[in-house]
């Protein structure tokens, strides 16, 4: 199976009955809602479905932080593993729907892992940005707003770098995206993860 075909999170039937004796019903009901939800925003509108899948992921998914869940202090989560467990945080939500959004046919060189920093709690953060149009600000999708709203509306946010399977990237100050010469160890180990569960 490719990466980033329409395909991945998919949940075989072995890995559902694993998961119904591990984590209960409960899990397997937020897998299939999931894959129904999904599959009823194919043919929406690009910006219907931003907007939807932000929403959707932002109400159904609990905020719960890497401390408490897995006892560590900065742990990515794949879709799979947080469609599970059912909760996680900033990072979690923004990597669920970077996938989503492929699932539905979204362009990978368009969607951005962002690195941020949230200005009113002063707290490091992150959310996903699509870039529709390279020369203009990204939609930013926020597990902390059920808006999509593009970055320049966004106040609340300081974006240090953008990540992607491509690398890692800046904005000049044109607005314009400016690919640096560092690599994020965190998303390639998060794809490796991805690869073996797929």
């Amino acid at each position: 199976m490719t990466l980033y075909g329409s395909v991945y999170p998919t949940f075989t039937s072995n890995e559902i009955l694993h998961i119904k004796k591990k984590s209960g019903k409960k899990a397997c009901d937020r897998i299939h809602e999931y894959d129904k939800k999904i599959e009823s925003l194919k043919n929406d509108t690009e910006f219907i479905q931003l907007t939807k899948v932000n929403i959707y992921l932002n109400h159904k998914l609990k905020y719960q932080s890497d401390k408490v869940l897995n006892n560590k202090s900065d742990y990515w989560a794949t879709p799979k593993e947080f469609l599970t467990m059912g909760s996680g945080d900033c990072e979690d939500y923004a990597i669920i729907k970077y996938f989503t959004l492929l699932k539905l046919g979204f362009e990978k060189d368009k969607l951005f892992i962002t690195l941020a920093y949230d200005k009113y709690s002063k707290r490091d953060h992150m959310v996903l940005s699509y870039f529709a149009d390279v020369n203009k600000p990204p939609l930013i999708l926020d597990s902390l707003s059920y808006e999509v709203l593009d970055l320049n509306k966004r106040a609340d946010l300081k974006v240090s770098a953008f990540i992607n399977t491509n690398g890692v990237y800046r904005l000049s100050k044109t607005s314009k995206l400016k690919k640096t010469k560092q690599t994020s160890n965190k998303f390639k180990e998060l794809l490796k993860r991805v690869e073996k569960e797929s």
